[in-house]
């Protein structure tokens, strides 16, 4: 299951979106998610949906892709569906009644709702580090926040942060099957008994993995050092940000896009 798990992985590529502006890609993430809470009816949901398939065809990645990275939180999503399902009355007769439970259809309309906007949201936030390098994408979110060095934040500092975390976690991820293999090689029994006994099985996992991270951290902490790294003061980059015909052409689909979704709103 943990080879599941895509987060913070990048599919280099040279589509329309892996050249894209990333500045106009982190931006366009977060309008995307404002824009799918604010239209939250069925044609705003089935729109978003289309705008995803829409754009992993254009960065050429597999649909499949993302179908398997849902499903290590595949259980998240259900719990969320049922929650609604049980939870969320109606008008008139239940569709089904267990004991004190019942099933109306707006919740299960709701339901269906949710869900399917959560995978929307993961797959939305997905496409952005499927396209962006973690070194473009540090640049992107040291831009936009540029204008907060005014009151002394640590803009660099903090992109580099989130970057690194970023590009950690595939790596945390294939430590963490290490280690699980190497248990059970050893014979640790991670996935039989009671609840207590499977959480108390963890911490033979947990232990080997936060040192591993601190030393993971202590040797990047050391090559940076080595490397003479002193922060975003002074520092040039090889290839400067710029804004081209290419993110003009994009922000406007982009925007239409988003529009039309935004206009389903006004039709529920």
């Amino acid at each position: 299951m943990l080879r599941d798990i895509t987060i913070g992985q990048h599919f280099p590529g040279h589509s329309v979106l892996h050249r894209c502006d990333p500045r106009l890609k982190l931006v366009g993430v977060i309008a995307y998610i404002i824009v799918l809470f604010l239209a939250s009816n069925p044609l705003g949901i089935t729109l978003s949906l289309g705008m995803l398939v829409l754009l992993y065809g254009v960065a050429r990645i597999p649909l499949r892709l993302i179908l398997k990275s849902l499903k290590p939180i595949l259980p998240i999503i259900l719990f969320t569906a049922v929650l609604n399902l049980f939870f969320i009355s109606g008008e008139g007769e239940p569709l089904v009644q267990i004991w004190v439970l019942r099933i109306y259809r707006e919740g299960v309309n709701y339901a269906v709702l949710m869900a399917t906007r959560v995978v929307a949201l993961i797959a939305g936030t997905s496409l952005l580090t499927y396209t962006t390098s973690p070194i473009v994408l540090t640049d992107a979110i040291e831009s936009l926040l540029r204008p907060l060095q005014k009151l002394r934040f640590p803009v660099h500092e903090l992109a580099m942060m989130m970057t690194i975390a970023l590009r950690f976690i595939p790596t945390l991820i294939d430590e963490t099957e290490k280690i699980m293999n190497a248990q059970k090689a050893r014979g640790a029994k991670l996935d039989n008994g009671k609840f207590t006994e499977r959480i108390q099985a963890l911490i033979p996992i947990l232990i080997p993995l936060f040192i591993s991270a601190f030393r993971r951290a202590d040797e990047l902490a050391m090559a940076m050092e080595c490397r003479c790294y002193h922060g975003g003061e002074g520092r040039t980059r090889l290839k400067v940000l710029r804004f081209g015909k290419l993110d003009v052409l994009c922000t406007l689909a982009l925007v239409a896009m988003l529009a039309a979704i935004l206009a389903t709103k006004l039709l529920f």
